[in-house]
């Protein structure tokens, strides 16, 4: 099964700014007891086995010991409630890493699966700020940080992560989050965004 998915993401997580996670490699210790982190996707252009995906959004709730690369991660699905039965289908295929890609390289890495839900999600992105909100539950947003008046945003680069190796350091101005009845979040935890493109 063919299929490309291409669009923007942004995240925000509980360490304080910048996650040792991401720039380690997740072999650092999050800045607290456990990492949870929120990764909202939307796509752009978007098909699977051919069904076009153009235009929804997800997000994948990550709820980790504090050394990520040690696994046991307890992960829960949010689809757009704006799919189709076919493109749920199709999205949660490549989402469980069942045909190959970013997806498939997390699955040795979890230990739980929390759950799928559908939900409204809306997702804007407005120059260097993202924000998304998932039903009445989850109210995030971050901003791109840049250092210099003019500049360009500061950016981590070479890094193993499933969204793209460079990532663009978002801290965040509104993180309120109920996930999986896991209740987080707070102004200035660690964020990042970037563009993302997937395939398998």
């Amino acid at each position: 099964m063919a299929w490309r998915l291409d669009g923007t993401y942004f995240e925000s997580c509980s360490c304080d700014v910048v996650c040792p996670c991401t720039w380690s490699a997740l072999t650092a210790k999050a800045t607290l007891d456990r990492c949870r982190a929120l990764l909202t996707y939307h796509v752009t252009s978007g098909e699977i086995d051919g069904v076009d995906v153009s235009g929804l959004s997800f997000a994948l709730f990550l709820d980790t010991p504090p050394v990520m690369a040690e696994g046991n991660w307890r992960v829960g699905i949010f689809l757009d409630e704006a799919a189709s039965e076919s493109q749920t289908e199709q999205l949660g295929t490549v989402l469980s890493g069942q045909v190959g890609g970013p997806p498939a390289m997390l699955g040795p890495l979890i230990g739980e699966l929390l759950g799928v839900e559908k939900a409204r999600i809306e997702y804007h992105e407005d120059g260097r700020g993202h924000h998304v909100r998932i039903g009445d539950s989850i109210d995030v947003g971050v901003e791109d940080f840049v250092a210099l008046d003019g500049g360009e945003p500061v950016r981590l680069t070479n890094v193993l992560h499933p969204s793209n190796s460079t990532l663009t350091v978002a801290p965040a101005n509104v993180a309120h989050l109920s996930t999986f009845g896991v209740d987080w979040g707070r102004e200035g935890q660690s964020g990042f965004s970037a563009p993302f493109s997937w395939a398998g």
